[in-house]
């Protein structure tokens, strides 16, 4: 698997994006990511759509990549780390999270993780809020216009349509303005909206190998 990266400036912070969905936050040693709908599969699977859990293994093996390149000392889920409450995909990530003991693991809840207290130990969570802030950096799973500060978000899972002469790409992307940067969704089995993100800004596209700003 490759790793493109690419690194931007946000208040005089360096932050990384990665083609693989997820940001780093250098000072903080911080993997940051957003919606990886953990269960997803296995929901789909309960109410009759036969779908195979290789896509959940995918974005752990992607998750794994990303935390062998970094060695963070904490990764932060910006909401909807869960996609419908406790299930077996649950079980498969609490074993993969067992991994990693000395990983720090803050989740900033969403509107899908309905988390009950057995669910949180379960989980094994050293932070759970529905934000988190560190100096002027707001963690928030939606964008709050009510709030001041720089808030780093999820939920809307962005993408932007390319057009070329033969056909239209749908990519995901990161989106930067100037009080936001909105992740991509990390797991690859999400839609993309391409309506509803930031009309202004930078937009860092991405592919297999590559991360452009358009």
């Amino acid at each position: 698997m490759n790793i493109a990266v690419k690194n931007i400036t946000i208040s005089n912070e360096v932050f990384t994006l990665t083609n693989q969905r997820a940001a780093f936050w250098k000072r903080e040693k911080a993997l940051i990511l957003s919606d990886l709908h953990i269960g997803k599969t296995a929901h789909f699977r309960k109410n009759g759509i036969a779908l195979a859990n290789h896509i959940m293994k995918s974005d752990l093996e992607r998750l794994s990549a990303l935390i062998a390149y970094f060695n963070p000392d904490k990764f932060i889920i910006v909401g909807d780390l869960l996609h419908a409450g406790d299930n077996s995909d649950v079980d498969e990530f609490c074993r993969w999270r067992n991994q990693y003991p000395d990983l720090l693991f803050y989740l900033i809840e969403g509107n899908h993780d309905r988390i009950t207290e057995a669910l949180e130990r379960k989980l094994c969570l050293n932070f759970r809020a529905e934000l988190l802030q560190i100096d002027d950096f707001i963690f928030i799973h939606d964008f709050d216009k009510t709030r001041s500060g720089f808030q780093i978000t999820g939920h809307i899972h962005p993408g932007v349509i390319l057009n070329s002469s033969v056909k239209s790409f749908r990519l995901p992307c990161f989106v930067q303005t100037s009080g936001q940067l909105l992740l991509p969704a990390f797991s690859e089995f999400t839609g993309l909206d391409t309506k509803n993100i930031p009309k202004s800004g930078k937009f860092f596209v991405f592919t297999d190998s590559e991360i452009h700003e358009i």
